[in-house]
């Protein structure tokens, strides 16, 4: 096990280290992309752009702009007059405030968006799979692929100002959505998050409603299920201890890289509900050119998914017994 994480650990800061050379050179060194004018803001003297060019550290080589970068992450860096600490990734054009600041600020909404959303989905998606897997060909089976069938063909933009008109806007069921902390108030947390995460469980359980039940249709005619009822064993200790068990790989993997996503920044969701986020940052960022935070965001959507890869080949080797890490 330990071979293995040091390995995958080392893979991934590889990786990490390739995107972020990526990063930096499409972000700081493209053409077009004239760093300090953009820091410098919409009105700039050439004298000013010049000084502000300096003090940014880009009127030097771009690989050494790379590998002060690079540092600054590790034992932080000196940008100007200021002293950014490590981990340091730069400070926002934007709000001149330290990124690294700025995205903890927001990576609690994302993270709240993130719990709630992959809770209801889970329990929903693969509910209704097992559900139409044990009752194949029923009427609960297609009721379940109809309504994965249906929710799969939605989007964000489309079902997100739905329902806000249906339930803020027209019934007045609910109020417009908020992020209040969970330490603050737990059930304002969750009634101002509940339609952001109903939006999104309804477009993700479809899909995990079908992988469930075609995972669990595969696993149930293999031939040691069958050698397990042949012993005697009860349905509900076939269904859950050996079937969905074997069933839970490709679901292991699904989930893995859709918490990494939504960690990294639910765009769409954010932007749709007005929640202030890690997606919505990097939105604003775009609208903004606010290239530090632009690359802060590709580095930790990256480091996710990164990080949920790990973790997915870890859980693999507790789901199926054939998996060994060596």
């Amino acid at each position: 096990m330990l071979a293995f994480l040091t390995r995958r650990i080392l893979g991934g800061l590889v990786i990490l280290l390739i995107i972020s050379a990526a990063t930096f050179m499409l972000f700081y060194i493209a053409p077009g992309n004239n760093v300090a004018r953009l820091a410098c803001g919409k009105v700039c003297s050439p004298e000013l752009q010049a000084a502000v060019a300096h003090q940014l550290g880009v009127d030097k080589p771009w690989w050494q702009q790379y590998l002060e970068y690079l540092g600054g992450i590790f034992t932080g860096r000196s940008i100007g007059d200021n002293h950014c600490p490590a981990p340091c990734l730069g400070y926002s054009f934007h709000n001149h405030r330290p990124v690294l600041d700025t995205i903890l600020d927001r990576l609690p909404v994302t993270l709240s968006l993130t719990i709630g959303a992959v809770v209801i989905f889970l329990v929903v998606g693969v509910g209704l799979g097992m559900l139409a897997a044990l009752r194949k060909g029923s009427a609960a089976d297609r009721s379940a692929m109809g309504f994965a069938v249906v929710g799969g063909a939605q989007q964000v933009f489309v079902l997100g100002p739905f329902l806000l008109f249906l339930f803020v806007y027209s019934s007045r069921i609910m109020k417009v959505p908020t992020y209040t902390s969970f330490f603050d108030n737990p059930l304002r947390w969750a009634g101002g998050l509940l339609l952001p995460w109903v939006c999104l469980a309804v477009i993700s359980a479809a899909y995990y409603a079908r992988l469930t039940r075609s995972s669990m249709v595969e696993v149930l005619s293999e031939d040691y299920i069958r050698t397990v009822r042949a012993k005697g064993m009860g349905s509900a200790n076939v269904y859950v201890k050996h079937a969905f068990r074997g069933a839970m790989t490709p679901i292991a993997t699904l989930l893995g890289l859709d918490i990494a996503v939504l960690i990294g920044g639910a765009i769409i969701t954010e932007t749709v509900f007005n929640l202030p986020g890690v997606g919505q940052l990097a939105a604003n960022s775009v609208q903004d050119s606010d290239l530090p935070v632009m690359m802060a965001v590709v580095l930790l959507a990256s480091a996710a998914v990164v990080v949920a890869n790990i973790v997915v080949d870890i859980v693999y080797a507790f789901i199926d017994p054939r998996v060994r890490l060596g």
